[in-house]
């Protein structure tokens, strides 16, 4: 029950993502006075709507996502009221044309901000190693930690020559020097506090080996003042690695394990192509289990990654119309919307390919893990 709430919930918030979108070009629209003529929830025919001033406002039947029409944007269709030539989208200077298609990916950036720092308000933030436990002792006799008078509470703020270390990064770190004196840097209660401990090998009991000494770490609670400034450098991480999965995704690599997934007995690569329904499995798995700071992180990572499809420069996408009104710029004239229409058809039969063959993976040969 649980599982199926929770894909509800990602789903409707990922709706409610694409309307937030949408608003973000309806608010441009209206700054610079662009003659807006519709702005409605889903696609087809139109269930309920009202006019207030100049604008129909609405819900319509296909409930896959929702558009705001500005006048002159459609190549085939003379949708300008007589009187508002000037405030048609072609009739407007670039500058105000770019900030208007901008909005709209910009506001991913700006609610996936703000969800990240929620989840360190909230939640903790999982990048800051903070220390919850200490093991007493290792092996029969006190811990480096015990000896060293580590408290939980402390966070460290430097191991060796490491600086704002990462918990992935501090195993790494005391694996490399194991039998090593390390200095540690911690902050305690706002005081900066500095340490020696000597990572040990120990085995554990499952009979495996592992460095340690004698610390459980775990995320940290932040104030907002801190949260809101590690969200910035978290979208600005999670971007950062969105556009390195979309360069592998569409490069040939991606191309080819993709191919073989879908045409061949081969594996599901870990790092290819993931649908909004695998997406929201993921979600699923989490709020069942509840581990909702990993849920709203989860679904931060994708209005993040759609509003980065959506700043690819080619047609119809937003990125695209910032490219062709930067070209009109650049050539000092127009450029005639109707021969960009076949790019427009060639960009969505490739995106719809990776779209369905993602789909499709993610219901037979799911990732591990999501």
């Amino acid at each position: 029950m649980a599982f199926g709430l929770s894909i509800l919930l990602f789903v409707i918030a990922l709706f409610a993502i694409v309307m937030i979108h949408e608003g973000g070009h309806y608010l441009g629209a209206r700054l610079y006075n662009f003659r807006i003529l519709e702005y409605f929830i889903g696609f087809g025919p139109r269930l309920w709507s009202f006019r207030r001033g100049e604008i129909e406002y609405g819900v319509k039947a296909i409930p896959a996502g929702g558009y705001v029409k500005i006048a002159g944007m459609n190549p085939f269709e003379n949708d300008v009221p007589e009187g508002d030539e000037q405030r048609a989208y072609g009739a407007k200077p670039v500058w105000q044309r770019v900030i208007v298609i901008l909005a709209g990916p910009f506001s991913h950036f700006v609610v996936a901000w703000l969800i990240f720092a929620a989840v360190f308000m909230f939640s903790a933030n999982f990048n800051v190693p903070g220390i919850v436990g200490v093991t007493p002792k290792m092996g029969g006799q006190a811990s480096p930690a015990a000896v060293a008078g580590i408290q939980e509470g402390d966070v460290i703020e430097r191991i060796g020559d490491l600086d704002q270390p990462t918990r992935d990064q501090i195993g790494d770190y005391q694996s490399a020097h194991v039998g090593e004196p390390i200095i540690y840097v911690l902050d305690r209660d706002g005081q900066q506090v500095t340490v020696t401990m000597t990572p040990v090998k120990t085995t554990l009991n499952d009979k495996t080996t592992a460095v340690r000494v004698g610390i459980e770490l775990s995320g940290v609670k932040e104030p907002p003042v801190v949260a809101l400034a590690h969200a910035g450098g978290q979208v600005w991480d999670t971007t950062v690695q969105a556009f390195g999965g979309l360069a592998h995704v569409f490069g040939p690599s991606g191309v080819h394990e993709m191919l073989n997934s879908l045409f061949s007995g081969a594996p599901r690569a870990n790092d290819g192509a993931v649908s909004l329904v695998g997406a929201s499995t993921a979600a699923g798995h989490a709020g069942s289990q509840g581990a909702w700071a990993y849920f709203f992180s989860l679904f931060a990572t994708v209005v993040l990654f759609i509003g980065l499809v959506n700043l690819l420069p080619l047609p119809p996408l937003d990125g695209g119309h910032v490219a062709i009104a930067l070209l009109e710029k650049v050539r000092g004239r127009r450029i005639d919307m109707k021969k960009v229409v076949p790019v427009s058809a060639v960009v969505l039969l490739v995106l719809g390919f990776f779209s369905i063959s993602a789909i499709i993976l993610d219901i037979w040969k799911p990732i591990p893990n999501t």
